[in-house]
């Protein structure tokens, strides 16, 4: 059993006001990345910048980035930039900009395009890990990326979201703050925490899980099934509930770099690569639905099946996950737990009002185009394609 490496994490209420002190231990010349929305929304923004301000380290740039970026914006930002002697990379913001700041100090110490390292449709070239150091704070609570390797990049034009991947674009620390979560609309957290909730779901269930990401994950997926709802109910004013939340998402990005990923996010990849779609609103459209269908087919599978021993684990998981979202009680018998989270999940995802796919032009004219772009990625069972295909039909 192997592990991927973690940052050094700093965890709980008012880790922010550490920024200016970690960052030091790293250099002095500073790129800092920031969403262009997100970071307007931050109570405590003119501290962290006056924390920057007031320290030995020199802020060389403060750019501001939206939405899912692109291996063009990430290009456009690495030559604009590659001369400047920068020594670290900051980022305050939600996945996309933390993917973003991570692509950028991957790059900026040779100046090279992404384009030469994006799996799947670069040059393939071998990337060498000579990355700047990196500093993540994260102002959501979904994508996990504040742990990981990856830096998700997405071009709408080419119909693609792919990562750029490596050991070395993992933050040398991760200051995690749930007080940030106290500035995020009530959508965005549901987005987020369905997001999340999905990764601890698939990396838990997955094919490569192990006992060290399982116990990760089952303390996660408890604190998501405390928080989650009473977050998004309060709108991000319960204390409680953002730490719960915070420390699903960033378990959830230990998991899925250990374990792999399923359904979900074998078809929020495409999606998210053809639509202009937020990722977690993906994530949590399909939620219910996905685990759902997976749930039906291993009961479905005779005996005979050729990894029966597995898929009957991910049954006993599944039961499991039941029982820590509170969904169902120990004592109930494995039928009733299953049907407790079938029932449990599509009440959040209407209780949080997920949108359906339809609502950003997603249809059955385009079933056949996403089903050839995804994968299952390390799901428990083997779909057919009709029944991938059911999925995504329940939440056209």
């Amino acid at each position: 059993m192997q592990s991927a490496r973690v940052p050094a994490i700093e965890f709980g209420s008012g880790s922010s006001s550490q920024l200016a002190s970690l960052a030091q231990a790293y250099g002095v010349r500073l790129l800092l990345i920031t969403g262009k929305y997100s970071f307007e929304l931050l109570n405590n923004r003119q501290e962290l910048l006056q924390q920057i301000e007031s320290s030995e380290l020199h802020l060389v740039a403060h750019l501001q980035v939206s939405g899912e970026p692109s291996p063009q914006q990430i290009d456009q930002i690495v030559a604009a930039h590659t001369t400047q002697n920068i020594e670290l990379v900051v980022a305050i913001g939600g996945g996309s900009v933390l993917d973003a700041a991570k692509a950028v100090a991957g790059l900026l110490p040779s100046g090279e395009s992404v384009m030469a390292y994006l799996e799947g449709v670069g040059r393939g070239e071998q990337y060498d890990g000579n990355a700047l150091p990196f500093i993540a704070l994260p102002t959501t609570a979904g994508t996990g990326s504040e742990v990981s390797m990856n830096a998700v990049l997405a071009d709408r034009e080419k119909g693609f979201k792919k990562s750029f991947r490596h050991p070395a674009l993992i933050p040398q620390v991760a200051i995690v703050d749930p007080d940030f979560l106290a500035s995020c609309p009530a959508w965005l957290l549901a987005a987020n925490g369905c997001d999340a909730l999905s990764q601890l779901l698939e990396s838990y269930l997955s094919k490569n899980a192990t006992p060290f990401t399982d116990s990760l994950a089952e303390s996660a997926i408890e604190k998501m099934g405390q928080g989650l709802i009473p977050l998004w109910d309060s709108q991000g004013a319960d204390a409680k509930a953002r730490e719960a939340v915070a420390y699903g998402s960033m378990i959830s990005g230990i998991t899925l770099a250990n374990a792999g990923l399923g359904t979900v996010h074998g078809l929020a990849g495409p999606i998210g690569g053809l639509f202009k779609i937020p990722h977690g609103v993906v994530c949590g459209t399909l939620l219910a639905e996905a685990n759902r269908v997976n749930i039906e087919v291993l009961l479905a599978r005779d005996d005979t099946s050729i990894d029966m021993v597995a898929e009957r684990i991910a049954l006993h998981k599944y039961a499991t996950i039941s029982e820590k979202l509170g969904f169902a009680q120990q004592s109930d018998s494995i039928e009733i737990k299953l049907q407790a989270l079938i029932e449990g999940l599509r009440g959040w995802v209407e209780l949080m009002k997920i949108p359906k796919l339809s609502q950003f032009g997603v249809a059955e004219r385009d079933l056949n185009m996403i089903l050839s772009l995804s994968d299952q990625k390390a799901n428990p069972i083997k779909l057919t394609q009709a029944e991938f295909a059911e999925i995504l039909r329940t939440r056209w």
